[in-house]
Order: C-alpha cells, then sequence, then structure tokens
C-alpha cells in the first residue's frame, strides 16, 4: 500500500512539472528588447522614405532585411520563446502585409502613395510596440494579443 502511494505521489508531482514546462515562457531580454526598439526605429525611417524611389534605398532595406534575419535567427534558439520568433516571422514575411511585405509593395510599385504608408506605418509600429511591450513584460494578456496576430497573418 505504501508503495502505491509512493507511486501515485511521484506520477502527480511529475504531472505537475511536466504541465508547468509547457507554460513557461521565456524571461524578459534586454538584448531582444534594444534589438526590437533599434528596429522599429529604422523601420519607421525607412518606411517614410516609400514616396521615393524604391531603388534609391536598396542599402538600407538590405542592411535592415538583415538585421531583421539577425533577430530572428537570435529568438529562435531562446529556449520557451516560441511566440516571439513567431511574430518576428509574420514581420519578415514577404506574403504578409506587415514589414517586409511593406518593402516587397514599395519595390513592386517603385513609390507608394503617402495616404498607403500613413496606414501601413501604423499597422506595422502598433504590431511592433505591441512586440516590444511583450519583451519588456511578458505579460498574459500582450501574448494572447500576439498570438492572436499571428494567428490571423
Amino acid at each position: 500500500m505504501k508503495n502505491i502511494k509512493h507511486i501515485l505521489i511521484v506520477v502527480f508531482f511529475c504531472n505537475l512539472f511536466l504541465s508547468c514546462n509547457s507554460l513557461k515562457t521565456a524571461a524578459y531580454d534586454q538584448y531582444s528588447f534594444q534589438k526590437s526598439i533599434e528596429i522599429k526605429i529604422d523601420a519607421s525611417n525607412l518606411i517614410d522614405k516609400g514616396t521615393t524611389s524604391y531603388t534609391d534605398h536598396l542599402k538600407d532595406i538590405g542592411d535592415l532585411g538583415l538585421e531583421i534575419q539577425k533577430i530572428i535567427e537570435y529568438e529562435k534558439n531562446k529556449p520557451n520563446n516560441e511566440v516571439t520568433y513567431a511574430m518576428w516571422q509574420v514581420l519578415a514575411n514577404k506574403d504578409k502585409n506587415l514589414l517586409v511585405g511593406f518593402f516587397r509593395r514599395w519595390k513592386d510599385k517603385k513609390q507608394l502613395k503617402p495616404f498607403f504608408i500613413k496606414e501601413a506605418k501604423k499597422q506595422i509600429m502598433d504590431v511592433m510596440d505591441l512586440l516590444i511591450q511583450y519583451e519588456s513584460k511578458k505579460d498574459k494578456e500582450t501574448k494572447e494579443k500576439l498570438l492572436k496576430l499571428i494567428t490571423n497573418n
């Protein structure tokens, strides 16, 4: 009887441990926070130039693309970081209507209309603000908002 009791206690704690492990979220990361802010500022400045020729900004667009690739690789390799990694993948997807998708449209159109830039920039900056907020807080509410964005995009 004592052995059964001990086995049940061990099974209970194993289940508790496994269920808690699946709820883990990556801890606050100063590098991720800082890099996200840098990319947001660089992207914002570059988006504002969308009314001019795309080819005039190839170097800046390429540099930003490289920074995005770096942060994606960094985020991919952090444990318990699926949400942040997935959101960066959405931002970097050229077929989505977010950051890299904006640059693809700019490339296709050669230059963009101010009203389009204004609307696209607001949407992109709001998503980046949410990502930065999540990185700083790691709270459940922001996480749920990001998961909804990831699912809808």
